[in-house]
């Protein structure tokens, strides 16, 4: 096998172990390159069904091509596709893009990184959990309606990578979160030999990593060869520019770049010219510790 192999294998293991060992397991989707390329592993793992459902914590800034996209793959994959949200932190404003204009000081200004924490931590937690609302796309008429389940899922796949992030890098293939859903770092299991800890006690929060050792050169090495659909966003437009990592509308930046499609993507990475560029510099809520102070309390 070739190293795209491996790591396909090992993904697909890692996948229906999650799938053998939790009653209550669903997978994360932000509709970006990597939970894509995990939705396709899915997808083989399971012989082209997913018995799981998906969920996308709808910030509401996204950029509407991604929300198409993602509907559209939902419709044409048949999948249980779960939407959660801040509803109340949307309705009364409390967001960055609502209070960026104004003035420093004023106690009404919301940061990007106390945006994230409404729109992406407290959502996600809040839905995993089944404490607030969520809603379920309906495959007969193509619309979201209240979902029934409140019950709380307790294993979630995520399509984190090492090389990504650096909080990234300190995670395991099954990593464990408390009570509460926060992660400690310095509480991980060790992971030798593919050997994985799954046993936990009933009840306990588990976060799943099937891509893990990826790197973005592979997935974009996958997408090409199996053909995977992507929002176009990835690519240049005929500006110069495209977006590298996705995120929300007002907090994300795109690159200077002339790649075009997705050999242009895996030429310029092979190049070198984004050697010393973070992937999620464009990512403006990540700050100097943004992320990883997210992901401790418990973001993906």
């Amino acid at each position: 096998m070739d190293n795209l192999d491996q790591l396909e294998q090992q993904s697909v293991y890692i996948l229906r172990e999650a799938f053998r060992h939790f009653e209550r397991l669903c997978m994360l989707w932000s509709i970006g390159k990597d939970s894509t390329v995990l939705l396709w592993l899915a997808r083989k793992a399971f012989f082209g069904h997913v018995p799981f459902p998906l969920v996308h914590i709808d910030t509401s800034y996204k950029i509407p091509e991604m929300i198409t996209y993602r509907d559209k793959l939902a419709m044409e994959y048949k999948l249980t596709m779960i939407v959660g949200q801040n509803e109340a932190v949307l309705k009364a404003g409390r967001t960055f893009p609502a209070t960026q204009n104004l003035p420093d000081g004023d106690p009404n200004k919301i940061s990007r990184l106390e945006c994230c924490g409404y729109l992406k931590r407290e959502a996600l937690t809040n839905t995993l959990n089944g404490s607030w609302p969520r809603k379920r796309l309906n495959l007969k008429t193509g619309t979201y309606e209240p979902d029934a389940d409140k019950e709380a899922y307790h294993g979630v796949i995520v399509g984190a990578r090492a090389d990504e992030e650096g909080s990234r890098s300190k995670e395991r293939y099954f990593s464990p979160r408390d009570k509460n859903n926060l992660w400690d770092v310095g509480e991980q299991p060790p992971e030798f030999w593919n050997q994985f800890k799954t046993d936990y006690a009933p009840g306990t929060h588990v976060r799943i990593h099937p891509l893990l050792d990826w790197t973005e050169l592979h997935i974009w090495e996958y997408i090409k060869r199996e053909k995977i659909p992507t929002v176009s966003l990835y690519y240049d437009q005929g500006s110069g520019t495209r977006y590298r990592s996705l995120g929300c509308a007002p907090c994300q930046a795109p690159i200077q770049s002339h790649a075009k499609n997705v050999d242009d993507i895996i030429a310029e990475l092979k190049s070198g010219k984004l050697k010393n560029i973070a992937e999620r510099s464009g990512r403006l809520q990540d700050g100097k510790h943004g992320l990883e102070e997210l992901r401790r309390d418990g973001y993906m």
